[in-house]
């Protein structure tokens, strides 16, 4: 795709901030009461982040990045999006909560924070379809990162964006776009069907797993692990059951289908 994606994409995103904002989906009231939006396992896996830097790459308007700074981590988030970030400086200061947010897109972000690397870098849930170039992105976040630091990629697993949302048996999508991409017309939000919006169209790529670990490993990061799972955070089909744990998998009369994943590397 040769036309300007990243602008297409920051139209989509601008537009969809106050609909975020001021849904039900992120409930930002009880975040504002304290709830935390992290999942258990992400905050298992890192903890104890207290004392340590953390950036959290296209972070939107900044509810993961302020609950890691509850936490006690020295918190950066950073977004494409000027009104998101606009917003999460608002958050900020409406819940006292000691965060840092910037403008930019991820492969600007080493040279704007240069002389700044980080502990962790944060990302995920949603992020890295939105990029073209995915070894310029590793390349960014081998960048941001301390010797011995490492990224904590919590992601929807590529499979899932080949599936039709009526019927996740039924494929309907190539696992393969990373060279190509797909040009998407999304009316609304994930966030609010019903949400009346005018810049509906998008530029996305599905990054299969062999090419964010080659991404990774080319950038110069060692793999640690990478888990796959059958629950994840959103019920992109109405067909998904609520799990014990509050997210959502396959129902248990269907085969399970890995539908997250959470890839772990250090710097060298």
């Amino acid at each position: 795709m040769t036309e300007d994606w990243l602008a297409i994409n920051r139209a989509y995103w601008d537009e969809r901030v106050p609909i975020h904002i001021q849904g039900r989906f992120y409930d930002v009231d009880s975040f504002k009461a304290g709830r935390s939006t992290l999942r258990r396992q992400e905050v298992a896996d890192l903890a104890p982040v207290s004392g340590k830097t953390l950036i959290h790459l296209q972070c939107h308007f900044g509810l993961d990045t302020l609950s890691w700074a509850r936490l006690g981590a020295t918190a950066v988030g950073l977004d494409f999006s000027v009104p998101a970030i606009a917003a999460a400086r608002t958050l900020a200061a409406e819940t006292g909560i000691a965060a840092e947010f910037i403008a930019a897109n991820v492969y600007d972000a080493p040279q704007l924070l240069r002389g700044r690397p980080f502990d962790i870098v944060y990302t995920g849930i949603g992020a890295l379809m939105w990029l073209a170039n995915l070894p310029r992105w590793a390349e960014a976040v081998a960048a941001l990162l301390v010797p011995g630091g490492e990224l904590y990629l919590i992601e929807f697993h590529p499979t899932q964006w080949m599936l039709s949302e009526t019927d996740p048996l039924r494929i309907v999508d190539s696992y393969f776009t990373e060279k190509t991409g797909l040009a998407v017309a999304l009316a609304g939000t994930y966030a609010n069907r019903a949400a009346l919006t005018e810049a509906n169209e998008t530029r996305q790529w599905n990054h299969g797993l062999g090419a964010v670990v080659s991404a990774v490993i080319a950038a110069g990061l060692s793999i640690q692990s990478l888990n796959e799972s059958p629950e994840t955070v959103w019920q992109w089909s109405p067909i998904l059951e609520r799990s014990e744990a509050g997210l959502y998998r396959m129902p248990a009369n269907l085969p399970s289908l890995p539908l997250m994943y959470t890839l772990r590397a250090t710097k060298r």
